[in-house]
């Protein structure tokens, strides 16, 4: 980086220097467009064949590429000649004034005579170059598609060397890290044991796409298609530029409405040109989402469950919602896991880590054979089987098949109807293998994608998942109830929330079933990836290569709960409740003997989790955590309280859990917004009537009189009135939200 900067202004003490004085009657586009090719040919006057990483802009480097072709790049100084410091002179350009008013411009050639210039940016003309140093063949005769064909190749060049350099750039990083981590630091001391624990990003933070197996075979696809077509119909799918309708997520700023992501694999009618636009403009981010979830959860489950899954060669997945890059996520897990295996016991593993068996869902036929240029030994199925519970009682001889892993992103936002949700997340859960079988379930991180995710725990929660105090559920052997006869209780199935949530009580930002309008504070993390050349191109982006895709998922394990002894890794059992809590707000630092505490003495299922960024301050460190007591918290950690916690938590990182303690403890306020009920189908709010109050004065006879009727808002006013009579008057009361 050091090295490009020099070069950097080294170019610009050299575009200082250059003579104006024979452009300063042009106009200033003009005059930018030569100086940028002289620029261009200073370059390749300088170093020849060879450039220096970051020397040239992007419009210099497309300028240098159009005349010299592509160039050897190089990263050191001792690689490359000494800078020429000899002036190049600019071009003898001169404008002519044409008789209808229009400017020519003139340019001096090699023989003295000036020749016509046709100036126009984005044309042909304007970008082809001068003689022999042209590396385009038979530019004059180009037709129009042609040239844009060309054009196109060098962008996507131009693309791809940059996602190559971002790679590069990105793996030095990670190794400077892992140095930096090997160091011993005098002034600080290394990250706890169970800070790096309680981790949730994987390492480096940033995904990349498995080039092999992914970005080659689908920029090898989307070449049958027109990239201005690709690009027209991805802006008319996913809601304009910036794609806010697929797996990203529009700033808040932008006004964007929250809409889930209008393509769906298990589609059946989905053509050649949206299968193209979902491959470029949705896998990629639901890939890194894939990812994320899937590290965290290893983590969380441990060695164990991912050795057991190799040792079964993979285990059985089942991709719900992605078109098979969740399978794609699933095998570069196990690919790491199995060379963790081998380097551990020492030994070189002469075979290929075990894959497993991958079902795909895949509705569309043209999706289903893209989807087979990614995988091999795939099963893919049209949708999913319906479950029956009383034909499988009967089928004994060929049980139902169930997967070890599913992972389902993006499919039940798109359900209108919460029963149809439900009765989705029921065959999922049919489907898992009850005996750890993992359920995975991500939605785009917006309220709309948040209130699904909580609604889908939640139904687990209250119809499977036994907890302390709720082991069993309320179930109708009827449609209808006519007696208590009608009505049985059946015990829950082992089963744990393995991630994000540290606790099995309701969610404290899902206090009401359904939508809330104008909810702020709501779960949800990020992951950054890096963009592929083609969705580069499809958004159009020249300033940056990367996205923060934002979402909202809940993973559960069916059949196992680190809860009970039998199933936790330290044979004691998890406890998730107020005085978990307690004893992580006092800290986990250090036992009784002053060492440090590791993973094999406390569980880090039983940290809060960090559900937004760290505040730094100046002294303090505010940390805003969901308890393990299933409440919402600010946590300080001043410099006062800890060397190593202070040090920890300026480096704590959105989504982390956290095992160091804190000084101070406050409620967090949560702003949830108002309850559906209160608004239309529109969004706008519904008037509620007021209540009123009906006086009725008494008569001397006993009857009624100067009956009054008065509107007293919310609150009713207590008003005492006499009748003609002397008598006391009594008073109504209703409200008429009230059916009764």
């Amino acid at each position: 980086m050091l090295q490009t900067t020099r070069f950097q202004q080294q170019k610009n003490k050299e575009h200082v220097a250059e003579p104006r004085d024979q452009t300063d009657d042009l106009p200033s586009p003009v005059v930018e467009r030569l100086h940028v090719e002289v620029i261009a040919r200073r370059a390749r006057q300088s170093f020849g064949d060879i450039l220096p990483r970051g020397y040239l802009s992007v419009e210099e480097y497309i300028v240098y590429e159009r005349l010299y072709g592509t160039p050897v790049f190089v990263e050191n100084a001792e690689d490359l000649q000494e800078v020429g410091t000899e002036e190049v002179e600019g071009p003898d350009v001169s404008e002519e004034k044409q008789p209808d008013g229009s400017t020519m411009l003139l340019r001096q050639g090699e023989d003295g005579e000036y020749l016509e210039v046709a100036y126009a940016p984005d044309s042909k003309e304007a970008l082809e170059g001068e003689g022999e140093e042209d590396d385009v063949e038979g530019a004059e005769t180009m037709t129009d598609a042609e040239w844009e064909e060309v054009k196109e190749q060098r962008a996507q060049t131009f693309h791809e060397e940059m996602y190559e350099r971002s790679r590069m750039a990105r793996e030095d990083e990670a190794e400077a890290l892992q140095n930096d981590e090997d160091a011993e630091d005098e002034e600080f001391m290394r990250a706890h044991p169970l800070t790096v624990a309680g981790r949730f990003k994987p390492f480096p933070s940033t995904v990349f796409l498995p080039k092999e197996t992914f970005v080659d075979p689908v920029t090898q696809l989307l070449t049958r298609t027109n990239m201005k077509h690709l690009t027209m119909t991805a802006n008319q799918i996913f809601g304009g530029p910036g794609l806010p309708d697929s797996a990203t997520t529009a700033a808040a700023s932008s006004n964007k409405g929250q809409k889930p992501i209008p393509l769906d694999p298990s589609q059946t009618d989905m053509g050649h040109i949206e299968a193209d636009v979902y491959m470029a403009g949705v896998m990629p981010g639901t890939y890194s989402a894939v990812m994320s979830t899937l590290v965290e959860v290893r983590r969380r489950l441990g060695s164990e469950w991912i050795e057991r899954l190799v040792q079964k060669k993979g285990g059985t997945i089942l991709d719900a919602g992605s078109g098979g890059v969740a399978v794609l996520a699933w095998h570069e897990i196990l690919k790491a896991e199995h060379e963790r295996m081998h380097e551990e016991s020492g030994a070189v593993s002469q075979n290929d880590a075990p894959l497993g068996k991958a079902t795909v869902l895949t509705g569309s036929s043209t999706l289903r054979h893209r989807a087979s240029t990614l995988l091999e030994d795939t099963t893919f199925i049209p949708r999913l089987p319906d479950i029956n519970q009383t034909e499988e009682e009967l089928n004994t001889h060929q049980p139902r098949k169930v997967y070890d892993v599913i992972i389902a992103p993006h499919t039940l936002w798109p359900l209108k109807q919460s029963h149809i949700r439900r009765e989705q997340l029921e065959k999922y859960w049919a489907l898992l293998n009850p005996k750890g079988g993992v359920l995975i379930l991500i939605e785009k991180g917006l309220p709309r994608g948040f209130e699904v995710i909580a609604s889908a725990r939640q139904h687990l929660l209250d119809n499977h998942i036994a907890s302390p105090g709720s082991e069993e559920v309320r179930v109708a052997e009827k449609d209808h109830i006519t007696s208590q006869e009608d009505v049985k209780f059946t015990k829950k199935e082992i089963g744990m929330i393995i991630a994000p949530c540290t606790n099995h009580s309701p969610c404290p930002m899902y206090h009401s079933p359904g939508i809330s309008y104008g909810r702020k504070d709501f779960c949800f993390f990020n992951q950054r990836y890096i963009r592929p050349p083609y969705l580069q191109r499809i958004l159009n982006a020249k300033d940056k290569n990367h996205e923060d895709v934002q979402f909202s998922y809940v993973a559960v394990q069916r059949g196992r709960d680190q809860r009970l002894p039998m199933h936790d890794p330290l044979g004691k059992g998890l406890v998730q409740s107020e005085e978990t809590t307690d004893q992580a707000f006092e800290g986990h630092e250090w036992n009784s003997e002053g060492d440090d505490l590791t993973p094999a003495d406390v569980s880090p299922l039983t940290f809060p989790r960090l559900i937004l960024p760290a505040l730094k301050r100046r002294g303090h460190i505010i940390l805003d955590v969901c308890t393990p007591a299933g409440t919402l918290e600010r946590w300080t950690v001043p410099r006062s309280f800890s060397k190593q916690a202070f040090r920890d938590a300026r480096k704590a990182r959105w989504g982390d859990l956290w095992a160091l303690g804190a000084k101070t403890r406050i409620p967090r306020n949560v702003r949830l917004g108002r309850p559906s009920d209160e608004f239309d189908k529109k969004g706008r709010r519904i008037k509620r009537p007021k209540k009123m109050t009906v006086e009725v004065g008494m008569g001397d006879d006993g009857e009624e009189e100067g009956t009054r009727v008065k509107n007293t808002g919310r609150y009713s006013q207590d008003r005492k009135i006499r009748g003609s009579g002397g008598r006391k008057g009594r008073k109504k009361v209703y409200n008429d939200l009230d059916d009764d």
